[in-house]
């Protein structure tokens, strides 16, 4: 004969009067003294290296501040920016049309544009500044006319080609090169499918470009773009060797004068360092915001909201 306790079923059993519940298991966190003692040591070192800075007189922090917001060194960082933003903007025009030619069905459209990206990602910024700085022991007179017949128009390349523009023609070469060469990566990021979906809808040629090619390379062209900018920032300090008054030529002149070498190469410092944590902060939401939709589960928290989070959680307890 059966019993009550052979016809309920397990859970009901647990739930008759007297039966006692069935503890809760405790989830503990494992520990990582090793992850924590690494830490320490890196804190520790980090630590010791800025109170090195700090303390260390030679660094003469009290001359930093003084040529800080100095007129000359603000004209020197207006004229960085100004160079920086002119080349990339140039050189991402140019190379948007280099990496078309590199995506071309043309095969002398392909050639050429792999020879260019060649030839400029083969030789030292440094060694091209100073060919197109001497491009009028080259070239004395440029002229303009019928290919390989009379010329109508002529000028001399000395009077045209001054420091500041021969910078901006080198300089935008090389990113034009570099940017051929993160767009067509890009585009080719793009899934075809999606492509020959697009085609199969009858969408149009320049709106599958805008609404699907375009916000999907992105994605894979802010980082490496965002990259490119802070190296061109940075990259346009090889200017200082044409006399170019950039950011690095204008502390350049003061310790030529005051042999403060240390503390003037420490102001330029620190506004390359100010300039490039701005433009870090701009590319990382130009990065979110490209990056909607991606994943299922959205994005993730920016730090000024983890920040904000963990306040109020601080403040709550």
């Amino acid at each position: 004969m059966a019993t009550p306790q052979d016809v309920l079923p397990a859970p009901a059993l647990l739930d008759r009067p007297g039966t006692p519940p069935a503890p809760e298991a405790r989830i503990v966190a494992r520990r990582k003294p090793g992850q924590w003692a690494a830490a320490a040591v890196a804190l520790l070192l980090a630590a010791m290296a800025v109170n090195s800075v700090v303390r260390n007189k030679a660094f003469q922090w009290s001359v930093v501040a003084d040529w800080f917001t100095a007129r000359s060194v603000l004209d020197g960082l207006a004229l960085t920016l100004w160079l920086t933003a002119a080349t990339l903007a140039l050189g991402f025009v140019l190379g948007t049309v280099l990496a078309t030619m590199r995506l071309s069905d043309n095969p002398v459209l392909r050639t050429l544009s792999w020879g260019y990206i060649w030839v400029f990602r083969s030789t030292p910024p440094l060694v091209q500044l100073l060919f197109f700085f001497n491009i009028g022991a080259l070239y004395p007179t440029l002229g303009l006319g019928i290919p390989f017949g009379p010329e109508f128009v002529t000028v001399k390349t000395v009077n045209l080609m001054g420091p500041t523009l021969t910078a901006v023609i080198g300089l935008t070469l090389l990113e034009t090169a570099y940017a051929a060469e993160v767009i067509r990566g890009g585009i080719l990021s793009v899934d075809r499918g999606q492509l020959e979906a697009a085609a199969a809808l009858g969408l149009g040629r320049w709106r599958v470009l805008r609404r699907i090619v375009v916000p999907q390379a992105m994605r894979a062209i802010v980082p490496t773009a965002g990259n490119m900018l802070i190296g061109a920032l940075k990259g346009t300090s090889i200017v200082s060797v044409l006399a170019v008054s950039d950011l690095l030529y204008s502390v350049q002149l003061v310790y030529l004068q005051s042999y403060q070498v240390i503390p003037m190469l420490m102001v330029a410092t620190i506004w390359y360092l100010v300039v490039t944590t701005l433009l870090s902060i701009g590319q990382y939401y130009v990065e979110r915001r490209f990056a909607r939709g991606a994943t299922r589960d959205g994005l993730p928290p920016t730090p000024l909201q983890q920040a904000r989070a963990a306040l109020v959680k601080v403040v709550r307890a």
